[in-house]
């Protein structure tokens, strides 16, 4: 049965989504007593969308974000929507108008909320145009995950999918170029081309990509690590890759 209602907390969180999409808010509460340069904007904008806002004391904050951080405000809102398989194809076409070479981030097995988070942000960042995830054994979009991203998680699409195998045939017969981070390969990241039509896949920490992910990658590359650390966080080495292919795109 699908949720009828979100949690979302943090200033840029609900601000993004306040921008995107404030027909979804339901509820608005605010930290009594703070009226901040920070705050504002939010005040500022649920006047004007015409959200009311119930200012309420910081236990009662405190327990509707579950002890998360919620930096004084919190809301609920109506769902938004689920991306699936059916919508790559639309979004490539969206980035086509926009004379925008595809650009993806593929996700195997990232389970924690904080790493989907920070992907996002770095995604946003990028200007990926979407990150796609397996339907089970993945993070999905929740409170935590949009307070981390600070606003990606409305910019980036999640797109879940229920076979990534057959995902990544299919972007591959649409012309991307599929990269999936290894550490056991020879070839380092900075010694490829990554210009072009490109997805890059990144696996989870500790177990990696899964097998067949990693068979339908056109290529695996790994970060030089001069240290004694072996492997970096997800977030970080996604960051350190989606940048590099910027790179040489602004290159080329």
């Amino acid at each position: 049965m699908a949720k009828q209602e979100e949690l979302v907390f943090g200033i840029h969180a609900v601000k993004a989504l306040m921008e995107h999409a404030p027909e979804r808010f339901i509820e608005l509460w605010l930290l009594k007593g703070r009226e901040d340069d920070r705050l504002m904007p939010i005040i500022n904008l649920a006047q004007q969308y015409g959200i009311s806002a119930q200012m309420a004391n910081r236990k009662v904050l405190d327990d509707k974000s579950e002890g998360e951080q919620h930096q004084g405000v919190v809301a609920r809102v109506k769902p938004g929507k689920v991306f699936t398989e059916a919508d790559i194809e639309d979004i490539l076409a969206e980035a086509e108008r926009k004379d925008q070479a595809p650009f993806l981030l593929i996700l195997d097995g990232v389970t924690d909320p904080h790493n989907l988070g920070a992907c996002l942000r770095n995604a946003d960042a990028a200007g990926v145009q979407a990150i796609i995830v397996p339907k089970d054994n993945a993070a999905r979009i929740t409170a935590t995950v949009r307070k981390v991203a600070v606003g990606a998680a409305e910019s980036v699409p999640l797109v879940q999918v229920t076979n990534l195998s057959r995902t990544m045939k299919a972007l591959q017969q649409m012309g991307v170029w599929i990269i999936g981070t290894a550490g056991e390969t020879d070839t380092c990241l900075y010694d490829i081309k990554l210009a072009g039509p490109m997805a890059l896949v990144m696996g989870a920490e500790g177990k990696g990509m899964r097998r067949l992910t990693r068979e339908n990658c056109d290529q695996l590359v790994k970060l030089p690590m001069a240290g004694s650390v072996s492997s970096l966080n997800v977030s970080v080495a996604t960051g350190i890759c989606l940048f590099e292919i910027v790179r040489q795109r602004l290159q080329s």
